[in-house]
C-alpha cells in the first residue's frame, strides 16, 4: 500500500519512518524543502518528492499516486491542504491544525467516499480521543479539564522553551481567542490568560494557561465545564503576553521612519524563533494530564489521565514528534485496516467512542513506549 507524508518537518518525518517500518507500506515523503526531503532518504531510504503545500492543484496530483494520506503541513496550510486531499479522493489523517473548522469539509469527504480524521496527533488527537473515551462510560459528564504541553528538559533562558513543532504554530496558539465552555455556554477569553500552577510528578511546578484546545470538543462533549490550557515553565506566559501586547505578534504592517513598512511578526519571528531552536541533542518532554468528572451510578466520578514522555535518544526523536506523530500513524492504521471507514470529516472523539478503536491506539503507542496512565475516582473495586 502506497502511503504519502505531506510534511517532512519534525513530526512528518517521525510519521514516516514509523510507517516505512511496516512491511506492508510503501512511504513517501512530500516537501517544498529539499534538505528535508534528502536527509530523510539518505538516513531511512524514504523516497521524497518536492511538493509546493501553497499550490492545491499540486498536492491534488502528488496525492493521486497514494493510497492513503497523513497531512502534518503547516496549520496556515492545513485547510487547503485537506481540501486537496478530498478532490483526490484518498483517505487521510490530518495533524495540520488549522483555524478553520474542518467539519465543514464534512460533505466534501463524504462525496469522495473516504474518511478523514483530523486534529489527530497528542492533543488536539489522543485528548479529544480519552474525553470522548470517558464521556462515553459516565452516566453525566459534568467537567473536562486538559493540560498540555511541550517542554525542554534543561531549562534556558530567557523563555525556557523549544518550539517542538512549527514556531508560527506557536505564535498563533498564543494569539487566536480560546472558546471554553462555562456553564454550559462557549465563552471565549484571551490566550494566555487564567493562568494557575500545577504539580507535575517527576517535573515539578508548572503553569498552565487557556489556550485553544478544545476545538470540536466544544460542539461533541456535552458537558457544562470544559477548558484547555497550555502547559510551560512558571514565568513563560508573562513575557509572551508582554510581546503580543506591545503588538509584536500583529501581522498589520506598520510603517518606519524611513518610509519602509514591516510587519512586526515577521520581526518577532525572526528574533524568537533562533531562541526557539531545539539544539542538537537537547531533550524535550511531553506532559499532559486530563481531568473528566461526572457521575456514573449515581456516585460522582472523575477519569484522570496522564502522559509524561521523553524525548527518544536512540533515534533521536523528539517527544512532540513521537506522541503527536505516532498517534497519527496508529490512526491510519485503523483506516487502511479496515477497522475504520467511515465516509465523512471525523474528529478524535468518533474514535474515542469506539472502545475497539481506543484499544488499538493505546496498544499501538504503548508498543512504541507512550503510555497513558488512567486512574478513576473514586477505585470501584475498593469502594465496592
Amino acid at each position: 500500500m502506497k502511503i504519502l507524508v505531506l510534511g517532512a518537518g519534525r513530526v512528518g518525518s517521525a510519521i514516516a519512518v514509523d510507517l516505512a517500518k511496516d512491511d506492508r507500506f510503501e512511504v513517501r515523503a512530500a516537501d517544498r524543502d529539499d534538505a528535508r526531503l534528502r536527509s530523510l532518504e539518505d538516513a531511512y531510504g524514504i523516497l521524497g518528492e518536492r511538493v509546493d503545500f501553497s499550490l492545491p492543484t499540486t498536492v491534488t496530483r502528488a496525492v493521486g499516486h497514494a493510497d492513503a494520506v497523513i497531512s502534518a503541513v503547516p496549520g496556515f496550510l492545513g485547510y487547503r491542504t485537506l481540501q486537496a486531499v478530498l478532490a483526490a479522493a484518498r483517505p487521510v489523517v490530518d495533524i495540520a491544525f488549522f483555524p478553520e473548522d474542518p467539519l465543514t469539509l464534512d460533505e466534501e469527504a463524504k462525496r469522495a467516499g473516504v474518511p478523514a480524521i483530523v486534529d489527530c496527533g497528542v492533543a488536539p488527537g489522543m485528548s479529544n480521543v480519552l474525553v470522548a473515551h470517558a464521556d462515553r462510560r459516565l452516566d453525566t459528564t459534568t467537567s473536562v479539564a486538559i493540560y498540555v504541553g511541550g517542554l525542554p528538559e534543561t531549562r534556558v533562558g530567557p523563555f525556557e522553551y523549544r518550539a517542538v513543532f512549527s514556531p508560527i504554530d506557536v505564535i498563533e496558539e498564543y494569539t487566536r481567542p480560546a472558546r471554553v465552555v462555562v456553564d454550559s455556554s462557549v465563552t471565549v477569553r484571551d490566550a494566555l490568560s487564567d493562568v494557575e500552577i500545577i504539580h507535575v510528578p517527576g517535573v515539578g511546578d508548572l503553569e498552565a494557561f487557556t489556550t485553544d484546545g478544545l476545538r470540536t470538543l466544544v460542539g461533541t462533549i456535552d458537558a457544562p465545564q470544559m477548558i484547555e490550557k497550555t502547559l510551560r515553565y512558571p514565568g513563560h506566559a508573562a513575557k509572551v503576553q508582554l510581546l503580543r501586547d506591545i503588538g509584536l505578534f500583529s501581522p498589520e504592517p506598520v510603517n518606519l521612519a524611513d518610509g519602509s513598512s514591516v510587519r512586526p511578526i515577521d520581526v518577532a519571528a525572526a528574533l524568537l524563533f533562533p531562541l526557539w531552536q531545539r539544539q542538537p541533542g537537547e531533550r524535550d518532554m511531553t506532559v499532559m494530564r486530563i481531568r473528566v468528572e461526572g457521575v456514573k451510578d449515581a456516585q460522582r466520578t472523575c477519569y484522570t489521565y496522564d502522559l509524561l514522555d521523553r524525548f527518544d535518544a536512540d533515534t533521536d526523536t523528539t517527544s512532540m514528534a513521537r506522541t503527536t506523530g505516532y498517534a497519527a500513524t496508529m490512526a491510519l492504521r485503523l483506516v487502511v485496516d479496515g477497522r475504520f471507514t467511515d465516509p465523512g470529516v471525523h474528529p478524535p472523539e468518533t474514535l474515542g467512542r469506539r472502545p475497539e478503536c481506543v484499544e488499538f491506539l493505546l496498544h499501538g503507542l504503548a508498543d512504541r513506549g507512550i503510555t497513558y496512565q488512567e486512574s478513576i475516582e473514586p477505585d470501584r473495586e475498593t469502594s465496592s
